[in-house]
């Protein structure tokens, strides 16, 4: 497979390009960035053919087969979209689009142009995740009553660390979604995927703890009336509940997520936080063992060379990657974490937003 990178930034640096280059199925061939000299650093810190400012000129050749949009996010729709009607596979980080019909859209889109999608719900492809997902699916916590999730570390609680990824031309009488979609997103795809099902209604409110921040894009301190927490709590189609927090001013070490399930017969404890030299860990309990017990994840789960002493950044992504490989190159194997999973967790972003300004219960799926 032979991938082009759109955005030299950080995440491409740590995340997406090291998993490109741990898979010997693809190669990166090349990357564009509107600033040239970042996109030719990257190409020559990874060995990566060409280099473009042109996010344009990258799409257009006909040699490559997925395109990777690892851009800032208000560019992904139209990236990705250009990308689908060039007929390449694509893998966007989150979000596709603010409005989740439009990430409907792009699902619908990769349908009719016969190309497979997938989002960077980088997290459901933690070694520990995946092994928790597997207990799951052998019955490890029987009928899965509840789940809890928890998105929060410490990335912005300190306003001198320039926030970016924000309008901060917006209206500063309203609140604007920010964590609720940024550290909000991860740990909804994982509810989805660990329940069984998707929430159908939902409660929740947004909070704006610290007022004034720092702006990367204007380097000043500013009033920033953003969601830097927010909590909601919400119904299952089948019947469970769950209650999902994110904050990005909670203090804690990164990603800081957590995802818990309780159930008929057991329950489980993942958490994904670097402390103490691990990135992961997992406990179970059942219902004959009530005290709950650290579970070793299995070799299997772990890409060549990963352990849970490496970073969470390369880690995760290592699978992501090969996950998505293995569903383009080989008809049998399910999709998984792609656009339409994404449609569903932004239609929950959506409605949770909804749900906070109207002071109100919202049903899913949201009226047109």
């Amino acid at each position: 497979m032979r991938v082009g990178v759109l955005g030299a930034g950080a995440w491409a640096e740590f995340a997406h390009i090291p998993g490109y280059k741990r898979d010997q199925r693809c190669e990166v061939v090349a990357i564009a960035d509107p600033v040239l000299e970042r996109a030719q650093a990257f190409a020559e810190r990874f060995g990566i053919p060409q280099a473009y400012a042109s996010h344009e000129t990258l799409i257009a050749r006909d040699d490559i087969d997925l395109v990777d949009v690892c851009t800032p996010s208000a560019t992904h729709f139209a990236l990705s979209w250009a990308a689908l009607e060039a007929g390449k596979h694509v893998l966007c980080e989150k979000p596709v689009a603010y409005d989740y019909a439009d990430t409907r859209r792009a699902a619908e889109k990769a349908g009719q142009m016969g190309v497979r999608t997938k989002l960077g719900f980088t997290f459901r492809y933690s070694p520990a995740m995946q092994y928790m997902k597997d207990l799951i699916d052998q019955g490890y916590v029987g009928t899965p009553f509840i789940f809890n999730g928890y998105e929060q570390n410490s990335q912005w609680l300190n306003p001198q660390t320039p926030l970016r990824q924000v309008d901060h031309e917006a209206d500063q009488s309203s609140i604007q979604v920010s964590s609720l979609e940024g550290y909000g997103a991860p740990i909804m795809d994982l509810a989805h995927l660990f329940m069984g099902s998707r929430f159908t209604e939902v409660v929740g409110t947004m909070k704006n703890f610290i007022p004034e921040r720092v702006v990367r894009a204007t380097g000043t301190m500013m009033r920033m009336n953003i969601d830097d927490g927010d909590v909601f709590i919400g119904n299952f189609a089948n019947g469970g509940f769950g209650t999902i927090q994110t904050s990005f001013v909670t203090v804690g070490n990164y990603p800081g997520l957590e995802a818990r399930v309780y159930g008929s017969k057991g329950a489980l404890i993942c958490r994904l936080v670097e402390e103490n030299g691990i990135c992961e860990s997992l406990k179970g309990a059942t219902a004959e063992q009530v005290e709950f017990r650290d579970l070793e994840v299995p070799a299997r789960f772990y890409p060549p060379g990963g352990s849970k002493e490496e970073s969470w950044r390369s880690l995760f992504y290592a699978n992501l990657i090969s996950s998505f490989i293995s569903e383009i190159v080989d008809d049998g194997v399910v999709s998984q974490g792609h656009f339409e999973d994404g449609a569903h967790v932004q239609e929950l972003i959506n409605a949770v937003e909804l749900s906070c300004r109207e002071r109100r219960w919202v049903s899913i799926p949201l009226s047109p």
